[in-house]
């Protein structure tokens, strides 16, 4: 008995010291699996999205050693009367507006600062395709209409078989993928524990199996999409999504802070929603945007590539928001008026006509109610024609 006895307790001991092996070597996985689940509870999404390096991989996106392109400040917008409502009904953490380039009015909420880099979310799409644009204007991608797999094999007989870089910067690819944010099984929470457990997003991309329409025939939000996008990137240059960035977008720019990507467990960006940088400098793209590309005393990408992405040539539905080539064109929009766009609240809203340039940041839990988006975009409309 007493021999019995001493092989369960040393059974127990070796149990009891492997299970706290694994889990020092695996707490940074347990870590940011934790982070992942508790990402948008309502006590801590303020201060989660904009110290996302604390909970995830990250890799930086350097500034350059160049002088920062100064905001100017010009006349102080009198704001709408409803802005105040609608800055507490969807937890605006930060809003800057540009009228002319100039700041005409920037505050920042719910203990939030200037400094602060926030997340982008789906914003970093539109940053991915300022960076194709380039690309195919050196000749890097000489064409949008190659197939995806011509740049990587290994989407071959995979759901990305037979999808044109046009089709994919459209989100027309076909490719099944439920980004049902609510649903712990969708595809997009399960990409999210791949970035969590230090996964693969090329593994997890190339895994898609399924379609449900012929590549180029219908529209339907597809993040996956954009990764394959920065597949295709990163295979033509040979080069990492940072750097190439950096170099082309980035720095040019001028930029008050260095941005980061939240990255994979292989360093590889989360190009379709990694990006972070403060709330000035998302208001800098929108700035370069709104002029055809230029900023900075340079064209840092090309006017006929920021013409064809920002308008709707997606095959979305008539009496529907429109898309381009990862930028929203609101429905009605006159020419020049388009934004990027990501959940909870992330906004970049370029009018051109009236000159106006809103950056937002928010952590708004309600983002997918009924009227929402509707809302927002109404209030960015009142704004510009306000000042």
């Amino acid at each position: 008995m007493r021999n019995t006895l001493r092989w369960s307790a040393r059974i127990l001991l070796v149990l009891v010291l492997a299970t706290a092996i694994v889990g020092f070597w695996q707490r940074e996985q347990i870590t940011r699996l934790l982070a992942v689940n508790s990402l948008f509870a309502e006590d801590r999404i303020v201060h989660n999205f904009s110290h996302m390096d604390e909970a995830f991989l990250t890799v930086p996106v350097p500034r350059g050693i160049g002088a920062t392109t100064e905001l100017g400040y010009g006349a102080q917008a009198t704001l709408p009367a409803q802005v105040d409502q609608w800055i507490v009904e969807r937890s605006v953490t930060s809003l800057v507006i540009l009228k002319d380039g100039n700041i005409a009015h920037e505050s920042y909420h719910l203990g939030t600062g200037q400094d602060d880099r926030r997340i982008s979310w789906s914003v970093a799409k539109s940053y991915l395709s300022a960076l194709m644009g380039v690309l195919v204007d050196e000749g890097v991608i000489p064409s949008l209409d190659a197939p995806v797999t011509q740049y990587v094999p290994g989407l071959a007989d995979g759901a990305y078989d037979g999808a044109s870089i046009r089709n994919v910067l459209n989100m027309a690819s076909g490719v099944v993928f439920d980004e049902d944010y609510l649903d712990p099984q969708s595809d997009i929470n399960k990409m999210g524990r791949v970035l969590a457990l230090g996964g693969s997003m090329d593994g997890f991309a190339a895994a898609r199996s399924g379609t449900f329409a012929a590549p180029g025939t219908v529209w339907q939000y597809t993040s996956i999409d954009t990764h394959v996008l920065s597949m295709v990137i990163r295979a033509a240059t040979g080069e990492p999504l940072a750097k190439l960035l950096s170099e082309k977008i980035i720095t040019p720019m001028g930029l008050e802070y260095a941005p980061y990507y939240l990255t994979d467990g292989f360093g590889v960006a989360f190009a379709l929603g990694g990006l972070n940088l403060t709330t000035r400098d998302y208001a800098r793209m929108g700035q370069m945007y709104l002029q055809n590309g230029y900023y900075n005393g340079q064209q840092i990408v090309p006017a006929n590539w920021v013409a064809a992405s920002t308008v709707s040539s997606a095959p979305t539905a008539q009496d529907a928001i429109g898309y381009g080539y990862q930028w929203w064109v609101p429905q009605g929009a006159p020419e020049g008026e388009f934004m990027a766009r990501g959940i909870y609240g992330q906004y970049i809203y370029i009018n051109r006509a009236r000159g106006v340039v809103i950056a937002t940041n928010a952590a708004d839990r309600k983002f997918r109610e009924a009227g929402v988006s509707d809302q927002n975009i109404a209030m960015f409309r009142s704004i510009a024609n306000s000042i």
